[in-house]
């Protein structure tokens, strides 16, 4: 089972925060995960291709995980994955998104609370939710947003169950990856109990 997660806070003035500036070493999923990001925002049309190659693994509503017998269970089916390659085409190129040793700090905290928890969401019991997360570790400008994506293992099943978004009706994930206005971000990945895998991806303007 895959689980997805998104928010989005739109915030029109400078907060000027303790930063306590904790860098956070990448690892290489974050690593591989970020550069996907950006590899889909610098030639989205391109990225339809590698959906389009995804498409491939649907049997009705259900799809294969690369490199495994697994079925995953969708339920948009070949339907979703259609009107994404329908998106990416007409999508504008946007700049990378740059590296955050803050929010990929922030982000590093509801993974760790999460991966002894077993509990989903963006609000953490201990951590506490995505803004007093991130204003813990950074300064940020204009907009806050926050990804997470629970089972994939794979920085490119990862970025592209978000760009999809199976179900979510406003897209908010695909949203936060395209928003013009984000111009950082900060990931942490580790392993969750219940889903195998949790990857959390914090996003800011500047």
């Amino acid at each position: 089972m895959i689980l997805c997660l998104t928010l989005f806070l739109a915030i029109g003035s400078l907060l000027a925060l303790f930063a306590e500036n904790s860098a956070s070493a990448e690892t290489e999923l974050e690593r591989q995960t970020l550069a996907e990001i950006n590899l889909a925002r610098g030639n989205p049309q391109s990225y339809a291709g590698f959906v389009r190659e995804f498409r491939r693994q649907f049997r009705g509503n259900s799809y294969r995980v690369p490199g495994s017998n697994i079925m995953v269970e969708t339920r948009e089916g070949v339907r979703g994955v259609d009107e994404t390659i329908r998106f990416l085409i007409r999508q504008p190129a946007l700049p990378p998104l740059a590296w955050s040793a803050g929010l990929a700090a922030a982000a590093a905290e509801l993974v760790d609370e999460e991966g002894m928890s077993g509990a989903v969401g963006h609000v953490g019991r201990l951590c506490g939710d995505p803004q007093q997360r991130i204003e813990r570790h950074a300064e940020w400008q204009g907009r806050i947003g926050e990804n997470i994506c629970y089972g994939p293992g794979k920085a490119r099943q990862v970025v592209m169950d978000l760009i999809i978004d199976d179900a979510v009706a406003d897209r908010g994930h695909r949203k936060n990856i395209f928003t013009r206005a984000f111009a950082t971000a900060g990931i942490a990945c580790g392993p969750h109990p219940r889903f195998g895998n949790i990857c959390v991806i914090d996003f800011s303007g500047r």
